[in-house]
C-alpha cells in the first residue's frame, strides 16, 4: 500500500517533517502527530509541518505547526524559511506569502549560500512588547521581567506569533538549560508556557543562542527565537537593531526594524523525502 509523501528539511539543522495535505486532507489527531515526530519509533523532527490552502487571498500556502507532543504552535522561523523554499520551486517565484494562524509571513529568496543551498529572507511581522501580548500572567516591563530560576534572571519578554523570554549571560556553556529550560517553560508567570532563550553576546551585532522550545525541548536552531534575542538585545542596548546570531549549526540574520518587524534571514535544506507506512498513522 502506498504510504503518505512527506520532505525532511531543516534550517540549521531545526529539522522538520513537512506533509502536503492542500489535495487531500490528513487525519492527524495528537497522537498521530506525536507517532511521526517521535526519533525512535517514527520519522523524528522538532515540529511536523502540514501544508493546506491558504484561506487568505494574499497566501500561497497555509503552514500547520505541531510540536513534538501534539501541541499546536503558532510560529516558527525556520519552518517558514523551509515550507516557502517549496512553494518557490513549484511556482517558479522567489517571493511567496506563508499564512500561519499567526497572520501572513512574506518570503523571499535573496540567493545562496557557500554550500550552494537556498538563501531565504522571511518577514516574520511584528515583534509584540506588551506583557499581555506575550502573553505573562502579572503586569510587568517585558524588559525586565519578573521571573527567573538560579543563574538565568531578569529575562526579556517577545513574542513572535509565539512567547518568548530571553535571559542574557555572560558564559553560554556554564549553563544548564536541559534542566532549567522544562522548569522555566512551565512556570506560572507564562500563562501558555514560554520558549525559553539563553543568549551570549560574543561580539559586536553578534549573539550566541540556544533554545529550548516550547513543547519540542532543546534544538539545534530556533527561527522566531533568534528573532526574539535580536529584539532583545537590541531593547537592553546590547547590540544594534541588526545582528548575526549564531546557533550550533549555523547563523541567522535578524533586523529589527523601524516599523517593529522583523527580518530573519538564513540557509535551508533537505535532508531526504519519504513515505510514511500506513501502519504508523493506524
Amino acid at each position: 500500500m502506498t504510504g503518505t509523501p512527506f520532505l525532511k528539511m531543516h534550517g540549521l539543522g531545526n529539522d522538520f517533517v513537512v506533509l502536503d495535505a492542500r489535495a487531500t486532507p490528513l487525519d492527524l489527531t495528537p497522537a498521530r502527530r506525536r507517532a511521526i515526530a517521535d526519533r525512535r519509533l517514527g520519522v523524528g523532527c522538532d515540529q511536523l509541518i502540514v501544508l493546506e490552502p491558504p484561506t487568505d487571498s494574499d497566501a500561497d500556502v497555509f503552514m500547520r505547526i505541531y510540536n513534538p507532543d501534539g501541541s499546536e504552535a503558532g510560529a516558527c522561523g525556520n519552518a517558514t524559511r523551509c515550507v516557502a523554499s517549496v512553494v518557490m520551486d513549484e511556482h517558479k517565484t522567489d517571493q511567496v506569502t506563508v499564512q500561519t494562524i499567526s497572520g501572513l509571513l512574506e518570503s523571499q529568496k535573496t540567493g545562496k549560500g557557500s554550500n550552494g543551498l537556498p538563501v531565504i529572507s522571511v518577514d516574520m511581522g511584528l515583534a509584540r512588547l506588551d506583557w499581555r501580548e506575550i502573553p505573562v500572567a502579572t503586569a510587568c516591563d517585558t524588559n525586565h521581567m519578573p521571573v527567573g530560576l538560579g543563574p538565568l534572571q531578569d529575562p526579556v519578554g517577545t513574542s513572535m506569533g509565539n512567547p518568548h523570554a530571553t535571559f542574557f549571560v555572560d558564559d553560554l556553556d556554564a549553563i544548564a538549560i536541559t534542566e532549567l529550560g522544562p522548569k522555566l517553560e512551565h512556570d506560572r508567570f507564562f500563562p501558555e508556557r514560554a520558549n525559553i532563550g539563553v543568549a551570549q553576546v560574543i561580539g559586536e551585532n553578534r549573539l550566541r543562542l540556544r533554545v529550548w522550545e516550547r513543547g519540542a525541548g532543546l534544538t539545534l536552531a530556533c527561527g522566531s527565537g533568534a528573532c526574539a534575542a535580536g529584539v532583545a538585545a537590541a531593547r537592553r542596548g546590547l547590540t544594534g537593531r541588526a545582528v548575526d546570531v549564531v546557533m550550533e549549526h549555523g547563523t541567522l540574520g535578524i533586523e529589527w526594524l523601524r516599523d517593529g518587524h522583523v527580518m530573519m534571514t538564513g540557509g535551508i535544506a533537505v535532508a531526504y523525502t519519504g513515505e510514511l507506512s500506513p501502519g504508523l498513522l493506524a
